[in-house]
């Protein structure tokens, strides 16, 4: 009986000692005794590794036996070390920086380099590799760093000093701003399904907030021929492998090294023009396979990227079987600076466990990305052993100042303290900017408009106020949902004209409601195109009243849902009262003397007030319905986002004016259609959009101009520049009550071919082709063809024609308008 319990004691004893991890850990440096950042820390034949910190530092948590560790590090030379590993131990590594040999080949003078021969191997296998894995899964640790370098200890106003000190930064006004780690789980089927979910989550200084760290954000694949980085470069970059990379590089052959039995040729690449979307660095091929090994590449302002002055990607790969080499790390770094702000940092990413024969259904790839309730609870215990790269003291500093932080600005002392302070009412800040009243706590917020904002001008009603304030309260934090009281109060001191309305809106189940009444002075043109700020601008300093207006008294209901994926429904009713208004001011500041008088309130008759239409009332229901051919989207604990198609969005409108109901005079039906779809990509010849909408009005017994089909026109001096919008349309005249066909298409260059003038890039100035096209019956055809030069603020050239039914040329024009 003791034998047998002594040999189960031994028994349970030998398998906890094999359950229990140990640790390797150490310092990574080089040659010369400074610290080899991110070097990457395998065990040989597997996939599982982890990173050395920005300080050299690694550890690695492995069950006891015997190991081969490997150490390498782009540009050193790898090491390994044998171990058989009972104990935790630490183990320093020195790198020597790798020497690259060029004793095997001769080259001549005159000669083309050696590099383009390997270069062309390596393209012409650039589709095998592409395409050698068609799934797989993986594990893959995410770290992001941001630091503050530099600050102003004021800027335009505002306390740097002051806000440094509250977020944890030094008395320099540096520091981490961002310090984030997640663990996702990462699945990919080709061509293009991705699935990701994150295991775990922590943001320092934040105990509610995700990650914004996403494993398809840092996916990089320079066997593609583009890389599509949106937001960093306006333009695809292009691979140094790509087809056409030729074109855009030269190539330099450094020499050869030899690892884990492999020739590795390390190239030189450069663009050949400065300006190119092209990267430079170095790009490591395997002799024989002509395979990436590893990149070490960089951009700079020269290739135009925004945001940032410089940043750095590096990638290294590794077997994972016989024939596949997937990423072993990503990191990406950057830096870069603007008014007095310098700022740095890095994203790293770690790939573990690689399955690439899984067993999938195409079916799952409908979430791409799943974020459930909880992964951002993990405590620091789980981090300890999970955590590949380990934290250095500056980052251990961060997360425990900025836990104090966090968990005294969720309290309701702080939030009340803070809402105390931002509450404040001040006359200027009401006069110039609005007023909010918060309450953060219990998710209240009230928010009065700007005064000064709220005063317009028109001839309608001279000088008028038209001012609002909303009240919004979340009222499902699961589903991140509010419920929203709005409304505005409306006075023409001219023609004392008082107007107010509001609604409410609140999520219902699935659908999201909205009841709202009263009274106001609209545009005719029910598409707003000319803004109240716009038409004031004009009327008082050009006397040229553009906007025509009516009254109207109504009660409308609207809700809306989502039926399935990208299909989407809304159905409104509305009954109203519609009133024609005449103008009630003259005045102006200025009186050019080629416009002595306004124009009428009636775009037809611009020399008479007569009424466009009678009072009338009308009950209009209205259904529709769109569709963007994507069932995608993305879980959040506070719900789901769906994820727009790379397919067109199609659209059904259906109207109907019921006759005798509430006294509605109007008697017709609308049967409308529409489709659209913004920045397609075309590569390096830049995005276009588009869109085409075309409509009928049926049994059309009693129509008033308000409900015609009216299109967002403009000829103003300042043009908002859009989808479905006209630069020389007049905003009245060619509406419709019959039916209607108009079609966009905006073509942005991105600067791809303008970016060889330097005035060119040193604005980033971007060309334009606009091609817009509207047919009615009240004319034959209008026509806009422009091409111009945009930024945020710049200049665009149109030309635009209309003809009537008769084929008569109405109006055409040449216009330099200012864009923003």
């Amino acid at each position: 009986m003791k034998l047998t319990l002594t040999a189960l004691f031994f028994f349970i004893l030998s398998n906890n000692l094999l359950a229990q991890e140990t640790t390797i850990s150490g310092k990574i440096t080089g040659d010369g005794g400074n610290p080899v950042p991110f070097a990457t820390v395998y065990i040989k034949n597997t996939t599982k590794g982890v990173s050395a910190n920005s300080e050299g530092e690694y550890s690695l948590n492995l069950k006891p036996g015997q190991y081969e560790v490997q150490y390498k590090a782009v540009g050193y030379k790898q090491e390994s070390r044998k171990i058989e590993l009972r104990t935790s131990q630490s183990i320093n590594i020195v790198l020597k920086t790798e020497l690259y040999e060029l004793k095997e080949v001769a080259i001549h003078a005159g000669a083309e380099d050696p590099a383009y021969a390997i270069i062309r191997k390596a393209i012409k296998n650039r589709k095998t590799y592409l395409n050698e894995v068609n799934a797989y899964t993986c594990e893959v640790y995410i770290k992001g760093l941001q630091k503050l370098l530099s600050a102003p200890k004021k800027f335009l106003g505002v306390d740097v000093q002051k806000i440094a000190r509250e977020n944890g930064l030094d008395s320099n006004r540096r520091g981490i701003i961002y310090l984030s780690e997640s663990q996702s789980k990462y699945t990919f089927m080709r061509p293009n399904l991705v699935h990701e979910e994150l295991i775990s989550s922590k943001v320092s200084g934040s105990n509610r907030a995700f990650s914004f760290n996403r494993a398809s954000d840092l996916k990089v694949n320079f066997y593609e021929n583009m890389q599509d980085w949106e937001g960093l470069s306006p333009r695809p970059l292009v691979s140094p492998i790509a087809d056409n990379a030729l074109f855009y590089y030269r190539y330099k052959w450094m020499g050869i090294s030899i690892e884990n039995g492999e020739t590795i040729n390390k190239i030189l690449v450069t663009p050949r023009r400065e300006h190119d979307p092209c990267f430079s660095g170095y790009i490591y091929i395997l002799e024989d396979s002509w395979r990436l090994q590893g990149v070490g590449l960089y951009l700079t302002k020269k290739n135009n990227i925004n945001f940032v002055d410089t940043v750095k990607v590096n990638q290294e790969f590794f077997p994972v079987n016989a024939k596949a080499w997937m990423p072993a790390s990503i990191k990406f770094e950057f830096t870069g600076g603007l008014f007095g702000f310098k700022f740095g940092g890095y994203f790293i990413s770690l790939y573990k466990d690689y399955d690439i024969d899984p067993k999938l259904d195409k079916k799952q790839f409908a979430e791409v990305l799943r974020i459930t309730k909880g992964v951002n609870k993990k405590d620091s215990v789980y981090w300890q052993n999970e955590r590949p790269i380990p934290l250095t003291e500056e980052e251990k500093t961060d997360y425990q100042k900025k836990a104090v932080l966090a968990a005294k600005r969720e309290s309701k002392p702080y939030l009340d303290s803070l809402d105390r302070v931002n509450n404040k009412f001040n006359p200027g800040k009401l006069l110039l900017g609005g007023y909010s009243h918060r309450n953060r706590y219990d998710k209240e917020y009230y928010n009065f408009d700007p005064i000064l904002t709220s005063i317009l001008y028109n001839t309608v009603e001279g000088f008028a106020l038209n001012y609002g304030a909303s009240f919004t309260k979340q009222i499902d934090s699961v589903n991140n949902r509010y419920l929203s009281v709005y409304g505005k109060a409306r006075y023409g001191f001219s023609n004392h004209l008082f107007n107010a309305n509001g609604g409410v809106s609140f999520p219902a189940g699935q659908f999201m409601l909205n009841v709202s009444g009263g009274s106001d002075v609209l545009d005719m043109n029910n598409r707003s195109p000319i803004t109240s700020f716009t038409n004031t601008i004009h009327s008082l300093l050009a006397r040229q009243n553009y906007q025509k207006l009516y009254q109207k008294q109504y009660a409308s209901f609207n809700a809306s849902t989502r039926i399935s994926g990208g299909w989407q429904a809304s159905a409104s009713a509305e009954w109203s009262n519609r009133k024609w208004l005449a103008n009630s001011s003259d005045f102006s500041i200025f009186h050019p003397a080629n416009r002595p008088d306004f124009t009428s309130n009636n775009p037809f008759s611009p020399n008479q007030d007569i009424p466009v239409f009678p009072e009338n009332q009308a009950f209009k229901l209205s259904v529709r319905t769109t569709y963007n051919f994507s069932n995608k989207y993305e879980t959040y604990p506070t719900g789901k986002r769906y994820i727009p198609s790379e397919y067109p969005t199609i659209g059904l409108t259906f109207t109907k004016a019921v006759k005798n109901v509430f006294g509605s005079d109007a008697d017709y039906n609308l049967v409308a259609a529409d489709i659209a779809k913004d920045n397609i990509s075309l590569g390096m010849y830049g995005k276009t959009s588009f869109s085409v909408a075309a409509g009928k009005f049926l049994n059309a017994k009693n129509i008033y101009y308000t409900d015609y089909r009216h299109f967002s026109g403009n000829e103003a001096l300042f043009y908002t520049a859009g989808s479905s919008k006209f630069l020389l349309l007049d905003y009245y005249n060619f509406s419709t009550g019959n039916q209607y066909l108009e079609a966009h298409l905006e073509h942005n260059f991105s600067g791809f071919i303008l970016n060889k003038i330097p005035l060119i890039r040193k604005l980033k100035l971007q060309e334009i082709v606009d091609v817009n096209y509207l047919t009615t019956p009240a004319f034959k055809n209008y026509t806009e063809l422009g091409v111009g030069l945009q930024t945020n603020i710049g200049l665009r050239v149109m030309y635009g024609t209309s003809y009537n039914n008769l084929g008569g040329k109405v109006n055409s024009a040449i216009r330099i308008g200012v864009s923003f």
